[in-house]
């Protein structure tokens, strides 16, 4: 049997054609679904900086793959095709928060589903998971950490500093101190209490400190 002998056998050529009205209900459908999975995203996002580009995303990357799911059912010879081509694709994105990794495959997994005609098992499968990523995100799970920077001009007003911010917070820790000729950085990990911020005001009075900056972290801070 020759290369073209393969070619021309019945199992090459037997492709499935899709619809137009297939095509276009699969592709509302995963727009319908990779918008759930944005609107999820967005309710449950805890980090520092939202991103709506990332959602948006997330509706591209279900009809994308929902169309890829579509030609590989139709054809086998496409599909080997794009087996190739998919593996040499390389993605150079950096992701910011672990959670997003669980919205791309689910975006991913969204769409292969769609593609293979499974709209039932889509539809059940995102509510569960949607479900469950709302009722856990709405767990306060800890205290939400915040830094603390302070610059002093020497030991002294440093010593001060730290002995102010253990008054003023419920759990301090220092994580990182920066000597200089200009003066000494402090970041402080600080829990606050009931909230209260009120605290960084006095602080930045004491004799000695130049400036005291709180910012939020999402609690990845290098030990």
């Amino acid at each position: 049997m020759t290369f073209n002998d393969v070619f021309k056998s019945s199992f090459l050529q037997n492709v499935t054609e899709v619809s137009v009205m297939d095509v276009i209900l699969a592709m509302v459908f995963a727009c319908v679904l990779g918008a759930f999975i944005f609107f999820i995203y967005k309710r449950t996002f805890q980090g520092v900086m939202y991103s709506a580009g990332f959602g948006i995303t997330l509706i591209g990357l279900t009809m994308v793959t929902t169309l890829v799911i579509l030609a590989v059912t139709s054809n086998v010879v496409l599909s080997l095709g794009m087996v190739g081509a998919l593996s040499i694709v390389r993605f150079r994105a950096a992701i910011k928060e672990p959670f997003e990794i669980v919205f791309l495959f689910w975006a991913l997994a969204a769409g292969i589903v769609i593609g293979a005609g499974m709209f039932p098992l889509a539809v059940i499968g995102s509510i569960i998971i949607g479900l469950i990523l709302i009722v856990f995100a709405r767990r306060k799970i800890g205290v939400h950490p915040y830094i603390l920077v302070v610059n002093c001009a020497d030991g002294d007003s440093e010593k001060a500093a730290l002995a102010a911010i253990d008054k003023s917070v419920a759990r301090s820790s220092v994580k990182a101190k920066t000597v200089t000729p200009a003066g000494i950085e402090l970041s402080v990990e600080v829990t606050l209490k009931d909230g209260d911020t009120t605290f960084v005001t006095p602080l930045f009075e004491l004799n000695g400190v130049t400036s005291a900056s709180l910012v939020t972290y999402n609690g990845q801070f290098a030990d």
